[in-house]
């Protein structure tokens, strides 16, 4: 009888009715097995009876079979799960099966061992809602199944019907005592869950039917966490359900716990649509009261589109986030360009930029996070847009030399990058050891820095440094360093020799210019000088990331 029930049976339970797969649907085999009654009380290794797996069948004449065979069970007996027939014949969508048990006493008030009513259900459970079977949900209520039975966290038919987006059965549960009002273990109402999914249809019948009702404001009604409806309703991205929560009173206005506003959360998620219509109905006053701009949200979420249409419609690109909310991050970070310059992306940060973003107004530089993290295209972008290379970070390390050079000295390419944007190598060869009078330096030099640290970088880091300084001297701890190294000859060469009258002149050019000038692009490129003048004074020759990039941009034009 086993095998020819379940063919491919791979288990190892022998008894004839459970062993394997619920039965394939023999009529005819089953008919002759009915006066084996014992075995209609034996269970699986689930706890599954062969009433449970008849449930599951699609035949439900296999159902009418076992029920003739087991007249003495309750059929209210349950899998290790907490299942009962009914429910395992709702979570499969069998309709007949349905009808079959409730026609034979099984209960649609019973609830599994999550307390989730599957025999409510459709009404309850997720998996009949989700196959919008309106005939099994219309069933159970005309059996007596309970529309406003809930479960642990206090989710109703009505939240589950709210977040499949199933208007018909949304309208037969309304039609059969189901609440608009009716909240969640969390406070949630269904008209929050449909706006949260983004089911415009089911949003407006709730609507339609909470108008009236006792402490329904419409949309403007609170979940404990703060966020309104709107808040849902922008964070899903639905014009169409922003849209029809304004026009039914929904106030764009309201923050959440957090300070929010609805407009936040469209900006952070970067839904265009949604943010296009919260604009026109925010004010800023309340933008001004949360504390933060929707730039710093369309930013830190990376949206490029939102921050665009952000930045025309007037908002300030050099908006800074409150005392309150930036002392939540460890950086202390103020500004949108921060979050795009932190986060690597490229585009928005280029964004900002042109639209005005001023790269210094952090306590810790745009430029030094984008140093740390080697960000080469970061860094050009904002040293073309006259970050200040020359910077200093003293709650890290307090040196002589700007802050930047720390952080890249086992990387040659940032290295050059941050040179040819004017940073003062000059400053890195101040050294007292060799003084007479001591001056005192307040802080440790580039020297003391490498020796105590990176000693094997110490002979590269100083032939990089000599192409971008005149004469200098260096300090017998140095040299005692440096002598160890394979550059060390080269360098010696440059420092007990004249540097050659092109290389003098340059610099003295560069120091005429301002770095602005230097650093400007669109300046430069519309400058009278000869082209290889201009990239001689640019240190062309020492681009090492233009190269790079130009070497890529040929590869795959190739």
């Amino acid at each position: 009888f086993s095998r020819r029930f379940s063919p491919t049976d791979t288990h190892s339970d022998s008894r004839p009715f459970t062993r394997g797969s619920p039965p394939s649907g023999d009529v005819a085999a089953l008919q002759k097995m009915i006066r084996l009654t014992a075995a209609f009380a034996e269970t699986d290794t689930r706890g599954w009876l062969p009433l449970h797996r008849a449930a599951v069948q699609t035949n439900n004449s296999i159902v009418g079979l076992w029920l003739a065979g087991s007249c003495w069970l309750s059929l209210e007996e349950r899998t290790l799960e907490g299942e009962t027939a009914l429910m395992l014949a709702v979570q499969a969508g069998l309709l007949g099966n349905v009808k079959v048990l409730l026609e034979n006493g099984a209960s649609p008030h019973n609830t599994n061992s999550r307390n989730e009513s599957r025999a409510n259900s459709l009404v309850f459970s997720n998996s009949a809602v989700r196959i919008r079977s309106y005939d099994i949900v219309s069933t159970l209520i005309m059996k007596g199944a309970f529309v406003e039975q809930v479960c642990l966290k206090k989710w109703t038919a009505m939240h589950e019907a709210a977040r499949v987006g199933c208007d018909d059965i949304m309208m037969l549960l309304l039609r059969n005592g189901g609440r608009v009002t009716e909240r969640d273990g969390h406070g949630v109402t269904p008209l929050g869950v449909a706006a949260e999914n983004a089911h415009a249809e089911v949003l407006e019948i709730l609507i339609y039917h909470g108008k009236g009702t006792d402490a329904f404001s419409v949309p403007n009604r609170k979940a404990p966490n703060g966020d309104s409806v709107l808040h849902d309703a922008a964070a899903s991205g639905n014009p169409d359900c922003v849209d029809l929560l304004l026009q039914n009173g929904a106030n764009a206005n309201i923050e959440n716990l957090s300070s929010q506003l609805p407009i936040h959360r469209a900006a952070y998620k970067g839904h265009y649509l949604a943010l296009k219509i919260l604009i026109p109905v925010t004010t800023k006053r309340a933008i001004c009261r949360s504390g933060q701009s929707p730039i710093h949200c369309a930013a830190d979420g990376g949206h490029a589109q939102c921050l665009a249409l952000l930045i025309e419609n007037g908002f300030d690109v050099n908006a800074t986030l409150e005392r309150y909310i930036f002392e939540n991050y460890a950086d202390k970070r103020r500004t949108a360009l921060y979050f795009t310059v932190s986060n690597g992306d490229i585009t928005c940060t280029e964004l900002l930029l042109n639209a005005g973003a001023k790269p210094d107004r952090d306590p810790l530089h745009c430029l030094l996070v984008a140093v740390r993290a080697g960000r080469y295209e970061i860094v050009r972008l904002l040293l073309a847009k006259r970050a200040d290379v020359n910077c200093y970070f003293t709650v890290v390390s307090d040196t002589v030399f700007p802050t930047a050079l720390q952080y890249c000295l086992r990387d040659e390419v940032m290295m050059r990058l941050l040179l040819n944007g004017s940073y003062d190598a000059g400053r890195c060869f101040c050294c007292h050891h060799d003084n007479s009078f001591h001056t005192h330096c307040p802080s440790n030099d580039l020297r003391s820095q490498i020796v105590s640290c990176l000693k094997h970088l110490t002979g590269t880091v100083v032939r990089v440094l000599l192409d971008y300084v005149g004469h200098v001297s260096i300090c017998s701890k140095l040299k005692l360093t440096l002598e160890k190294h394979k550059e060390w000859p080269e360098i010696a060469d440059i420092l007990g020799n004249p540097r050659s009258l092109k290389h003098l002149c340059r610099l003295v050019i560069r120091r005429q210019m301002s770095v602005k000038t230097l650093c400007d692009i669109s300046t430069m490129e519309s400058s009278p000088l000869p082209p290889r003048i201009k990239d001689y004074l640019l240190y062309k020759e020492y681009d090492l990331y233009g190269k790079k990039s130009m070497a890529m941009l040929r590869k795959q034009s190739d």
